[in-house]
């Protein structure tokens, strides 16, 4: 009945398993949990590899770096099941009743549940500021707020999903790298799939340094403005998206552009600092966006 699939890279995935076994034990359903290690150093596979003594339970190993899309793709491909529970190894449900919370609406006609992010309310160290407060500020919605979009706030960390719709929508995505989330939402929204939102998160524990979260911030904004110029994204909800396109269609996009090549080192350093601003964030998204477009 249902496939729980967890692409892994180098990331304890002990205490997620445990919770997940027990859950799943208890709905009285047939599952089936896989993992797909990543290529992880040695110290961490040794580790995670004793969930295989829980039953229904398979980690296995790649021998070469795929990244997370074709992790997630191969894993699609072992599944048993018609429904596809993904999560990122480094979550840990919310909720007690996580699991029974979405088996209560895989008889609800939706293609796609989306369960929600959210973080701890106590602040990290400094230098991982900036992914937590834009998660804070971004990802952690109410439903009822994400369902007024529903392909506005995808997050690929915590989703539940019919085999078949997954694979239709990974077979138009032939590339690797961050922002993938975009192009899965503007794709469901292309083949008008049916979303459904819940109030059921995970904590997203694996926060990354500010200095490795704001070149992936740069990575997806590369990849986004490669998948428009390519014509791949035909409708997106994505807000960067529409708002370059307003300013490109302003000619705005010149001055940003400037913007970014004379202000760019002073809004890193505010955002690689101790109180980064997420409104500085999204404007270095923007003049980037446009920066990188003009010098294509």
């Amino acid at each position: 009945m249902l496939s729980v699939l967890i692409p892994v890279y180098n990331c304890s995935i002990t205490a997620l398993i445990k919770d997940l076994h027990q859950q799943l034990m208890s709905s009285n359903i047939e599952f089936e949990i896989i993992c797909l290690d990543d290529a992880s150093n040695n110290t961490i596979t040794k580790k995670n590899s004793t969930v295989n003594n829980y039953k229904n339970v398979s980690y296995n190993l790649s021998k070469v770096n795929n990244g997370r899309v074709k992790t997630r793709q191969l894993l699609s491909e072992k599944a048993s099941y018609n429904w596809l529970l993904f999560l990122d190894a480094d979550v840990l449900p919310k909720s007690k009743n996580f699991i029974s919370n979405y088996l209560k609406h895989i008889n609800d006609n939706y293609d796609v549940i989306y369960g929600g992010f959210t973080y701890h309310t106590s602040k990290p160290d400094k230098t991982y500021m900036l992914r937590w407060k834009y998660g804070k500020s971004k990802e952690e919605i109410d439903a009822v707020k994400r369902n007024a979009k529903p392909y506005k706030v995808v997050i690929s960390g915590n989703f539940l999903i019919k085999k078949e719709t997954y694979q239709h929508i990974v077979s138009k995505i032939n590339y690797k790298g961050y922002g993938y989330d975009n192009y899965f939402g503007a794709l469901m929204k292309e083949n008008n799939i049916n979303v459904l939102h819940i109030n059921n998160e995970v904590y997203h524990l694996g926060i990354e340094k500010s200095s490795t979260y704001l070149n992936k911030v740069e990575q997806s904004v590369d990849n986004l403005l490669n998948l428009q110029n390519t014509q791949k994204i035909v409708v997106s909800d994505n807000d960067l998206l529409r708002l370059f396109n307003f300013t490109k269609s302003l000619k705005l996009n010149y001055f940003l552009s400037f913007l970014h090549s004379t202000l760019n080192s002073r809004i890193k350093k505010n955002l690689l600092g101790n109180n980064p601003l997420v409104f500085l964030l999204q404007l270095y998204k923007l003049t980037y966006f446009c920066y990188k477009d003009l010098k294509k």
